[in-house]
């Protein structure tokens, strides 16, 4: 017998796929990226830290400031102006007043620039202030 059209649209119905289990997965996915990539912080480029054998873990440190072997500073990924060091630090700590400055300054970076960021984070109300060094 010939199948009516009602049935033909019937098992056309049957044949799709369901993909919200799918899009669920993949929103879930999305989700724990986004959660996990805020919680990692990085000055933006890689310093060669001195080492020290009495190097200690700070655990709440939000603030990492970085000095290249060139004295460039950079903050959050972005090179920045040693003029815009203190505003730059006072924004951040307003985010975070729990959090700490951690300064990663390179072997080779000037004490001069420094002094510099140390200053600019007591200027900024930051009194936790940092030096991150290697313990090898």
């Amino acid at each position: 017998m010939r199948k009516s059209i009602l049935d033909a649209a019937g098992d056309e119905e049957e044949t799709e796929i369901n993909l919200t289990p799918m899009l669920d997965v993949v929103f879930i996915m999305l989700i724990f990226f986004i959660v996990t990539a805020s919680f990692i912080k990085e000055a933006g480029i890689d310093v060669s830290r001195p080492d020290a054998p009495t190097a200690t873990v700070v655990d709440n440190a939000n603030i990492l400031v970085a000095i290249s072997d060139n004295n460039e500073i950079w903050i959050d990924r972005r090179n920045i102006d040693p003029r815009a060091v203190r505003p730059m630090i006072e924004r951040m700590h307003a985010e975070n007043p729990e959090g700490a400055v951690v300064i990663q300054a390179d072997k080779k970076a000037y004490t001069e620039t420094l002094v510099l960021v140390m200053d600019a984070a007591r200027a900024a109300g930051v009194f936790n202030v940092s030096l991150a060094a290697s313990n090898d």
